[in-house]
């Protein structure tokens, strides 16, 4: 599977649960929305990084991606210390200049 480089990145810094690393994935004022939350800058998304790491001790294994709508697609299989591990969630990035510019979990 051929990701581009930023996901690809990201992904296995999220396994790695290296906050610092999933970070430097993301544009300074970019946005992620998941579980009814959207999240503006690096900052706030820290925060949630840490935060979701640490509730769910999470790993992710990417299924299938494509690309849809100026933006890539990645089916993850993400399992963890929560109710009906693994699910598999649509993960939506929008890149820019090689960062993740959005990131909407669905």
């Amino acid at each position: 599977m051929k990701l581009p480089a930023v996901i690809d990145n990201y992904l296995r810094a999220s396994n790695a649960h290296d906050v610092k690393s999933i970070l430097s994935c993301f544009l300074e004022d970019a946005v992620v929305r998941d579980e009814a939350e959207t999240l503006r800058g690096t900052k706030v998304i820290e925060g949630w990084i840490a935060k979701t790491i640490e509730k769910y001790k999470f790993q992710f294994k990417p299924l299938c991606v494509k690309e849809d709508d100026g933006g890539v697609v990645v089916s993850v299989e993400v399992s963890g210390t929560f109710p009906g591990s693994p699910v598999t969630l649509d993960y939506h990035f929008k890149i820019e200049n090689e960062k993740i510019m959005s990131l909407a979990i669905d």
